[in-house]
């Protein structure tokens, strides 16, 4: 098995700690019965999934993986789904199995964690609250609060720069081919999660060193020595 030293790790969040599908598809479903649309079934909205909302709702209009909606159109929509969303970002969304104990085991073994997702800070802290898991990360990064989403490093950039530790200190994990681009692009190694929203894309062709069949499995995969490696951008 492959191991990394780290001080650092870096969580994406749909689909790597939250199974959000269900919430997701209440609100496009929402979104799409209010403009007088039909309803669609969850497996339907789960594949829209992986490259925030915004996309999401547009597939959900256009029926089109990168359809282009009518712009006055996508905005109405956008104002729906993001309201009914928010009122219920955690209605129905679970945990994955092991996803609170191995956080809280990797917190005490002294790693340093952020949650960095696409997903709007409206949703996303909100949903982490909601869950209990918000107060094991030291740096909550949404897609929101940065010029550039995954698969462009920006984030994981400005994850490492917030968390005081150098780049080659950190690994990043995930489920998706943004996640994998993303910390390909970083120069940051990349642990896949088995389940999620890759839709079948083959993660290590992507990028990834290792891949993991359960969140509980991911404390394998780190060594944490007691040093901090300071990021060179920290003052």
């Amino acid at each position: 098995m492959t191991t990394f030293l780290t001080a650092g790790l870096l969580f994406d969040l749909d689909g790597t700690l939250v199974d959000t599908a269900p919430d997701l598809a209440l609100a496009a479903n929402h979104m799409l019965q209010t403009l007088g649309r039909p309803p669609e079934d969850e497996a339907t909205v789960a594949s829209w999934i992986g490259d925030g909302v915004p996309r999401l709702i547009k597939r959900a209009l256009t029926g089109e993986r990168f359809g282009e909606p009518d712009p006055v159109l996508f905005e109405e929509a956008q104002a729906l789904y993001g309201d009914y969303y928010e009122a219920h970002v955690a209605d129905r969304s679970l945990l994955y199995p092991g996803v609170a104990q191995t956080l809280a085991a990797l917190r005490a073994d002294g790693f340093r964690m952020a949650c960095v997702t696409n997903k709007a800070g409206r949703f996303t802290r909100p949903l982490l609250r909601a869950l209990g898991i918000a107060a094991f990360f030291d740096v909550i990064l949404s897609g929101d609060e940065v010029a550039r989403v995954k698969p462009d490093p920006l984030p994981l950039v400005v994850a490492c720069e917030r968390l005081g530790v150098a780049r080659d200190g950190v690994a990043l994990i995930g489920d998706s081919g943004n996640d994998m681009r993303a910390a390909k692009a970083a120069e940051i190694p990349a642990v896949a999660v088995a389940y999620g929203y890759h839709h079948g894309v083959d993660l290590t062709a992507l990028g990834a060193a290792a891949i993991t069949p359960t969140f509980a499995d991911i404390r394998n995969f780190f060594r944490f020595e007691g040093r901090f490696l300071l990021s060179k951008a920290m003052p």
